[in-house]
């Protein structure tokens, strides 16, 4: 499986702070690696169809989707600005 980047999350990446950066690459190695690695907590959104969240650390999530082998990485925020629009 591979990984593709939205130019949403490109813009929202760029913004975090340096460490959060660091965090988001292991989250993103892990969920590479599998996406059910018990640390990234991923699940559905609430109230989407198809939308995805991972956990970076206890206040920054990444949201996604599958599409065949790949997974679309949409957003990157603190949770709760994440979820608004994931």
């Amino acid at each position: 499986m591979s990984i593709v980047f939205t130019e949403r999350f490109r813009r929202a990446y760029a913004k975090l702070p340096p460490d959060i950066r660091k965090k988001v690459k292991k989250a993103l190695r892990l969920l590479d690696a599998s996406p059910r690695h018990p640390s990234l907590r991923v699940h559905q959104v609430q109230g989407t169809n198809g939308i995805y969240e991972a956990r970076v650390d206890r206040k920054y999530r990444t949201t996604f989707t599958f599409a065949g082998e790949e997974r679309i990485m949409r957003n990157v925020d603190n949770h709760d600005e994440c979820l608004k629009n994931p």
